[in-house]
This record gives C-alpha cells, sequence and structure tokens, in this order.
C-alpha cells in the first residue's frame, strides 16, 4: 500500500510506471475474481485506492502543487 507522502517524492515518470503497474494488477486481479479464483478480496479496494492516491499526486505535480 502506498501512502501520499511516498507518492509526492517520486517524478512524473514513476508515478506513471507505478500507475500502469497498478492498472495492470487490477485488471488480473478482477479477473481472478470473476473466475472465482481470487482469495485476497480486500487487495481489490487497496488498489482503487492507491490508483486515486497515484493520480491525485500527478495531478499535484501538474498544477504545480
Amino acid at each position: 500500500m502506498l501512502t501520499a507522502k511516498e507518492l509526492r517524492e517520486l517524478d512524473e515518470a514513476k508515478l506513471a510506471e507505478k500507475l500502469s503497474q497498478s492498472e495492470e494488477e487490477l485488471f488480473k486481479l478482477r479477473f481472478q475474481h470473476a473466475t472465482a479464483q481470487l482469495e485476497k478480496t480486500h487487495r481489490l479496494g487497496e488498489l482503487k485506492k492507491d490508483i486515486a492516491r497515484i493520480k491525485t499526486a500527478m495531478n499535484q505535480i501538474k498544477s504545480g502543487r
């Protein structure tokens, strides 16, 4: 799980990479969930929140905060 403080320390390229990795993992987990193979269902919610944090950090960088 990523914290907002950790994300603020990363540059835009690293954030884009993290976002891509997280979205890919979310896709895989959703697929496992649909086929009833997912054991750790709480991970879906964690990933969604991580993606939101990453996008927020990216927007803050773009706006100059």
